[in-house]
Formats: structure tokens, sequence, C-alpha cells
């Protein structure tokens, strides 16, 4: 598998990079390299030109911000599982980040790259939707923010638009609990289905709940129907099973060699209620 011959160019600053790809409209951005790469080899992708945002400074930074946390697009995995600034302010995002693949795709891929590739088996689109996370899109026109629910738009669809680079995820500090489930693939680690579960709770009442559901259908969504079911439910396993039934309706769901249709409808709402289950354990702790 040999890629079709293709420009390269490694930007020093970020206006330099948004400037290489505001001239050449067949252009695709390369950070860690397992989106892009594989596409390359396949002849899946022939852009004209790869631009490399390895030497572009302040990428793969994770900050403390006024809500929580900003982390730099190009930050890896591994970086994000392992940084105690994200376990203290956002443990579901250092939970799911510790999950993804194995140890060398933690190494070597980043955050930015695999949400805006937007694979419909991630695992960061579901953690983004329930942390209520932003993505932050720099290109020719200046910077825009775009909410997590808004992102996710189709297969292998983002909001990012050419000639844009996403430079940071904003993450708001975590309250209550929260949890990820998933049934993993068992060659590539993706997701057959996936959910993340935030809570808090009022008592033995749960007050809010947001559920991001990966792998089920062409994008990732919000389960709201789930959503609206725990907010006001008891915290007793059979009341959240019965919350959690609705976590595939209205989803046209997947089906491939891999898991049927059927499946992973299923599988969303078993996950969903395991992922409630341990989220309420974590507000309770």
């Amino acid at each position: 598998m040999i890629p079709a011959p293709f420009d390269y160019a490694a930007p020093d600053s970020l206006d330099e990079a948004v400037a290489l790809l505001a001239r050449n409209e067949d252009a695709k951005v390369l950070t860690g390299g397992h989106s892009l790469i594989p596409l390359l080899k396949l002849r899946l992708a022939r852009p004209a030109l790869v631009v490399d945002l390895r030497r572009v400074p302040g990428l793969t930074e994770i900050r403390e911000s006024a809500e929580g946390l900003e982390i730099g697009g190009a930050a890896t995995h591994a970086a994000i599982a392992e940084s105690d600034l994200v376990r203290a302010a956002a443990p579901l995002i250092a939970e799911v980040a510790g999950i993804i693949g194995d140890v060398q795709v933690r190494n070597a891929g980043t955050i930015g790259g695999s949400v805006v590739h937007a694979d419909p088996a991630a695992d960061w689109p579901a953690a983004l939707l329930a942390a209520r996370a932003e993505l932050v899109l720099q290109g020719p026109v200046g910077r825009r923010v775009v909410p997590a629910e808004r992102f996710f738009v189709g297969l292998l669809e983002s909001a990012a638009q050419p000639g844009e680079i996403l430079v940071a995820v904003h993450v708001p500090r975590a309250s209550g609990g929260a949890a990820y489930e998933k049934m993993a693939q068992s060659a590539s680690g993706f997701a057959l289905a996936g959910v993340a579960v935030a809570l808090e709770l009022d008592g033995d009442t749960i007050a809010t709940a947001r559920v991001g559901v990966t792998g089920v259908g062409e994008h990732a969504y919000r389960a709201t129907g789930v959503e609206e079911a725990l907010a006001g439910s008891a915290v007793d396993e059979d009341s959240l099973r019965h919350a959690c039934r609705s976590a595939a309706q209205g989803v046209e769901a997947l089906s491939d060699l891999h898991a049927s249709a059927e499946y992973r409808q299923h599988l969303a709402s078993v996950l969903a209620r395991r992922a409630a289950v341990r989220a309420v354990e974590r507000a309770r702790a």
C-alpha cells in the first residue's frame, strides 16, 4: 500500500499553516497520522499537499482555563490520559483517553485528528458530548467555537470546513459523576457501541444527565430520550435500566460484518445502564 504522490510542508506557526491550507484547496492536515495515513496508503485520500502541524507551537499543550480545561488539538491520547490536570478537572476525558486503541495509537494519535476525522466508532465523540465540550477551529476567516453536539454531522463528516484546523478542545470542569462503557471490536479497539454518561445527583435522585453515544449510528449523538428519563429518576438499578431503554431510539443503526443493527441497538441500552450505574457510584464517592 503506497500513497499517491503529494507535496509536504511543515510550517513553524499556526498562521503559516492556515495560509498554506488557504492557498491549497486539495490539502490535508497531519498531526498524529493514525486517521490520515491509512487513508493515504489505501488511496482513499489523494491530497496534493500534506501540512504537518507537529512543529506548530502550542497545539500539544493542556492548560487550565477559567471554566475548566483547554486541550490542544495536537495533544496525544496518552498525554491526555496521563495529565494530572485532566484527571482532576475532567476524569471522564482522562478515562476515555486511556482506553483508545492500544499503546502505540495512544502515544501517536491526537484528539484533534480523531475528532475531525469523525469516525462513527471513535471513542472521543461520546465523551465530548457528555462533557459539554466545545471545539475551537481556526481558518482563513478567523477562529470559531462549535459545541460538540453540532460538530459530528455525518459519516466521517465533522463541522470543520476546508482550510480549518482544530486548535483546541474546551472542556468545562466536571461536577457529579461520569463514566464511559463500550463494547470494543477486538482487533481495532473501535467501539461497536460506546456510551458516556455524566450526571449530577440531588440526594437519591438524578438531577441532570448528559448521554453521548458512539458506534451505533452514522455519527455520534446525544441520547436525549435517556437524558430526559434519567432526570428526576431514582438511582436504583431498575429505574436506571428503564431510563436507558431508549439509547438507540430513532437512530438508524449501522449493520456490518462486526455487528448487526439490532445488536448495536441492544448494546446501546445495556452500556448506557452500565455507564449510568458507575456514574452514580462516582457521584456518591
